[in-house]
């Protein structure tokens, strides 16, 4: 005894194949570009990248420039009397310190 498939059966388990299909490709994609380590996830970390690289460069530039000024600190006995007047503000004995007064703008 077989039973008779109705054709209008058939386009309804038809179509549901279909949305279920759509419905997980969908999902898919979403996930793709929203979930974790997704396409937006991926753009942040480049973008997060590109600035901690920059700012490792930067970072790298000052450290050569402060190493220059230990080296010359070191060997140079005029820098570290000039770095002793600038950043300390000391003077050496003999001199007389003037203070200017600021500008005030009226």
């Amino acid at each position: 005894m077989k039973r008779s498939v109705s054709p209008s059966s058939l386009s309804v388990r038809k179509k549901f194949f279909i949305l279920g299909v759509a419905c997980l490709f969908l999902i898919m994609i979403m996930t793709a570009l929203f979930g974790q380590k997704g396409a937006v996830d991926l753009r942040r970390a480049q973008r997060t990248l590109t600035a901690l690289e920059a700012e490792v460069r930067a970072l790298e530039k000052e450290k050569v420039k402060l190493e220059a000024e230990i080296r010359r600190l070191e060997k140079d006995p005029r820098a570290v009397e000039e770095a002793a007047r600038e950043k300390l503000g000391l003077i050496a004995p003999g001199e007389k310190v003037i203070v200017l007064p600021k500008d005030r703008k009226k």
